[in-house]
């Protein structure tokens, strides 16, 4: 048996290190390719700028690789580190190690890529912007990385804190993984779009660029509120003793757990961005409408975020409710369902309301007049969206409490 953990325990590392580079490094891919394409279609433009453009181009990709960096790190620690056999929970907390870096990079590598390709379009557009560009698109770049901080803290405490050496522990440590891993993507990438909107829209309106940063790190904070749920959920996870409960069905509690606070906070993550990157973007067209543009996108931010609350209510009653002891998959299948439905039950609404919120964002700036018309027919529409998420956490209740 001594054996046998000894190999969990390894292979757990080589598995968590490959999953932490293997999907770590597509973000900040994703996110330097996209800022080269349009740094192209900038010098295109603009060549007598070719220089600053590059410059800017190359500083940009450099944040966005970090992201990569965090995951390259976590992997070289997996592998060459060697861990105690203490247990079957030090395999589960390397194993969710390499998920929580791996998955919680790949949001903040695209997010970083977003306001670096804005910036060299807006070096084009005005040359001679280019120092208060660059200025807003670190400053935008580094609130998209936070999320990727955040998992790799997470992923340190798994690696090296101690936990009870229980079966019930490891499982909560995987959904601790999972949670703060899937839970980091919306959020990353949703932090990318006022940043780039800002840094574009100064470029449009050099005057306006004091309350498009402004306006960028207030929609930015938001749409970090479900990396942060994320994180909740897997503290909870990670400190919380399970000793006296039955291990079947509580496991499958605990994974669910993670799952839906994880994959709940996706949409709602991006959703938030959208609409941020919304009113920066109305903002930059029509600076006079800054307060209520901003009051707009705050409104619209707060019902895309709705998703991910229900993700993080269905976690809740997962980990404290008491379930009895089970002697069949029943009842552990059950509990894993409830947090698949209700984490892929909200993604898909965090998202149609940040489109929602997005549109008519825009539109209040350009349109102050009708304000109220279009805030009514977006708070309508999101209401509508945010429909098929209530069905997804009706059907995660029954599967608690009913099947």
């Amino acid at each position: 048996m001594e054996l046998d953990i000894q190999i969990a325990v390894k292979a757990a590392a080589y598995i968590g290190g490959g999953i932490a580079i293997g999907f770590g490094a597509i973000g900040a891919a994703v996110g330097e390719g996209y800022t080269a394409a349009q740094a192209n279609a900038a010098i295109a433009e603009r060549p007598d700028s070719a220089g600053n453009i590059v410059k800017t181009m190359l500083v940009g990709q450099a944040v966005a690789e970090s992201a990569s960096i965090f995951a390259l790190v976590i992997a070289i620690m997996l592998l060459f580190r060697e861990f105690p056999a203490t247990g079957w929970q030090k395999a589960a907390a390397l194993l969710g190690a390499g998920i929580s870096m791996g998955f919680g990079a790949i949001g903040s590598g695209i997010g970083s890529g977003i306001p670096a390709a804005k910036s060299c379009l807006g070096i084009a557009r005005q040359p001679n912007m280019s120092g208060r560009l660059t200025v807003t698109m670190l400053i935008g770049s580094a609130v998209c990385q936070t999320p990727a901080i955040l998992a790799m803290i997470v992923a340190l405490m798994l690696l090296f804190m101690e936990f009870n050496s229980d079966l019930l522990t490891a499982a909560a440590l995987l959904g601790a993984g999972i949670s703060m891993g899937f839970g980091a993507i919306g959020s990353g990438i949703g932090s990318g779009f006022p940043a780039g909107e800002a840094c574009f829209g100064s470029a449009r309106q050099p005057e306006a660029s004091g309350a498009l940063t402004t306006n960028m790190l207030i929609g930015s904070a938001v749409c970090q509120t479900p990396a942060i749920f994320a994180m909740v959920v897997a503290l909870i996870l990670m400190f919380m003793k399970f000793t006296d409960a039955p291990l079947a069905p509580t496991w499958a509690a605990l994974i669910g757990a993670g799952i839906s606070t994880g994959l709940a906070a996706i949409g709602a993550g991006i959703g938030g961005g959208m609409a941020a990157g919304g009113s920066c973007d109305g903002i930059a067209r029509q600076p006079q409408s800054v307060g209520q543009v901003t009051t707009a996108m705050l409104v619209g931010q707060a019902v895309t975020q709705t998703p991910s609350i229900f993700g993080l209510l269905i976690s809740f009653i997962l980990i404290f409710k008491s379930f009895p002891e089970s002697s069949t998959l029943r009842e552990p299948m059950a509990l894993l369902a409830a947090g698949i439905s209700m984490g892929f039950g909200g993604i898909g609404p965090g998202y149609g309301n940040g489109v929602t919120a997005q549109s008519a964002v825009k539109w209040v700036a350009r349109n102050l007049e009708i304000t109220g018309d279009l805030m009514r027919t977006m708070l309508v529409g999101q209401a509508v969206a945010q429909s098929t998420a209530i069905y997804a956490m009706v059907v995660s209740l029954v599967l608690i409490f009913v099947v």
